[in-house]
């Protein structure tokens, strides 16, 4: 299950990231959640999702 917590949500995200997916379109079809709606919940943290390092970084 994905945290609700968006502090949780990150490190959730950025961990699965870092070792399961090549990318977060992968780890959205992967788990069947929206990417749209993850990147929604870590912007309103002042996250932001970079390709090149595949994992959201501090905007």
């Amino acid at each position: 299950m994905i945290p609700k917590d968006p502090v949780m949500l990150l490190s959730y995200i950025n961990t699965q990231l870092r070792d399961n997916f090549d990318s977060l379109e992968e780890l959205a079809a992967s788990n069947m959640i929206d990417a749209k709606e993850i990147t929604q919940k870590l912007a309103a943290i002042g996250y932001a999702y970079d390709t090149e390092q595949n994992r959201f970084v501090r905007v």
